[in-house]
């Protein structure tokens, strides 16, 4: 399984992977980010972020980690988990295929600030 082959991804599991970009976290951290980094906007229900959780562990791109901190105090419970090489990759090419996405729609003239380029 190569990370070309997953893209495009949905957006709840790109949302999750952005979320471990920068290290190993938990389910509720992963809820934050996305709520945080969207303004509000989409807000990860359990269920959605678990079942994507489970298919980008079950593709291989996400693994269970460990704790980050051991001396944090944690709930026995909280799951932690980090990307895999293959998830780096699927994420980047997932971030490429929408930075394309965005120059198009501002060559359009769909974006404030952006004049649509001249055919």
């Amino acid at each position: 399984m190569t990370a070309d082959n997953l893209t495009p991804l949905t957006p709840a599991a790109f949302q999750v992977l952005l979320a471990l970009a920068r290290g190993p976290v938990h389910g509720y951290a992963i809820m934050g980010f996305v709520e945080d980094v969207t303004g509000g906007a989409v807000r990860l229900g359990p269920g959605t972020l678990y079942r994507t959780i489970g298919r980008l562990v079950a593709d291989g791109l996400v693994e269970e980690a460990d704790r980050a901190d051991p001396d944090a105090p944690h709930d026995a419970r909280r799951r932690y988990y980090r990307l895999t090489g293959p998830g780096r990759r699927a994420a980047a090419a997932e971030a490429a295929r929408l930075a394309r996405l965005v120059d198009a729609a501002g060559a359009a003239g769909l974006l404030p600030g952006r004049r649509a380029a001249a055919s």
